[in-house]
């Protein structure tokens, strides 16, 4: 049994994907970020970082004690790891799937965070910012376009923790302001994951909080 302590934003929905991909058992706990759920210190003690969202294994593979874990990007190549699904043995591919779950979680994530930010929660209009941010959007989606002009999945044969860590980013494009059918390769890949069974699922998880 996993317990995943999760809100539902593109982050939380990283692990929810996951989880149904791989039909594991978790137990699904709210983190009520608007209120200030993640501050509390029992929450902190699994998530230092005041982040959602966090796991804790009770089987962890070492037979040990129950093991929590942050960070969306270490939470799925643990499970990855734990299940041996949705991460590649083969060396290239494997590699080329750590290389755009980092990208994800270095770049596309951040960036996309910071274009939600500043179009819809900053105090006041602020047009360098939005520029900025919009400008390098489109850049990241580009880079994802090209990518995904070459291979069907972002590791390259296989569906993988990378796609799965991006795809609840571009869930939100037409909150970055981004139109998919000028990303026709993205817009292709997006679909596919949309109508995974397992996507539906962790979907509707997201909309029954």
């Amino acid at each position: 049994m996993i317990d995943l302590y999760y809100a539902p934003t593109p982050n939380g929905h990283k692990i929810t994907l996951f989880l149904e991909e791989a039909e594991l058992d978790y137990r699904l706990i709210p983190v009520n970020i608007g209120k200030g759920d993640q501050f509390r210190p029992e929450f902190l003690q699994i998530s230092p970082n005041n982040k959602i969202p966090a796991i804790v294994d009770h089987t962890p593979s070492d037979g040990g004690a129950p093991l929590s874990l942050f960070e969306s990007g270490e939470i799925l190549l643990y499970l990855a790891e734990k299940t041996g699904l949705l991460l590649s043995g083969e060396l290239r591919e494997r590699h080329r799937t750590l290389q755009w779950l980092f990208w994800q979680v270095g770049g596309l994530g951040p960036m996309l965070g910071q274009n939600h930010h500043f179009n819809h929660f900053a105090p006041k209009p602020e047009p360098y910012a939005i520029e900025r941010y919009q400008v390098e959007t489109q850049r990241l989606y580009n880079v994802l376009n090209k990518r995904l002009e070459q291979v069907p999945w972002l590791g390259g044969e296989h569906y993988s923790i990378a796609d799965i860590a991006a795809w609840p980013w571009v869930n939100s494009h037409e909150r970055q302001r981004i139109d998919l059918n000028n990303y026709p390769a993205v817009n292709n890949w997006f679909e596919r994951i949309r109508n995974r069974p397992a996507t539906q699922r962790a979907m509707q998880k997201a909309q029954q909080l």
